[in-house]
């Protein structure tokens, strides 16, 4: 399977010689604290997110991947935290993703079961340690202020 993998991830960089765009959300509640999504496919903790759909803006992709992977609402985008570009920080593409941080509002419901194993709210102190692809680096730029470009 891993090696069938490796064959499309070539034939799809062949064909299209270019990253994909993504985006990643640091969904902040009412209260301050944070929401992680647990991933079916590798078990760690990470922010919701997800590619942007032929025909969507940025802020549209953060509104829809919020819903389907929280169940939340965005109430704003607040700012912008980064944006993310090593050809290895996400394992299966090759992906420019754009980290936002998002006031929300709602009640956390696993939409789709097959991407998503729990939700959960921390605070900045109850994070897990190891996430998922690169958000701790993510989240860590984010409690650090300004905007990152890597």
């Amino acid at each position: 399977m891993k090696g069938l993998w490796r064959f499309a991830q070539t034939v799809l960089g062949i064909i299209f010689r270019h990253p994909v765009t993504g985006v990643s959300i640091i969904p902040i509640l009412p209260d301050g604290q944070i929401v992680l999504m647990q991933r079916r496919d590798n078990g760690r903790w990470g922010v919701p997110g997800g590619f942007v759909d032929w025909g969507e803006t940025i802020a549209t992709t953060v509104k829809r991947e919020l819903k389907e992977e929280t169940g939340l609402d965005l109430v704003e985008i607040s700012q912008l935290v980064g944006v993310y570009s090593a050809p290895d920080r996400d394992p299966r593409v090759h992906s420019i993703c754009i980290v936002v941080e998002a006031c929300v509002e709602g009640n956390l419901h696993i939409s789709d079961p097959l991407e998503v194993l729990a939700l959960q709210a921390f605070t900045r102190e109850t994070l897990p340690k190891e996430l998922t692809h690169d958000h701790a680096e993510q989240l860590e730029n984010y409690f650090q202020g300004g905007t990152t470009v890597a």
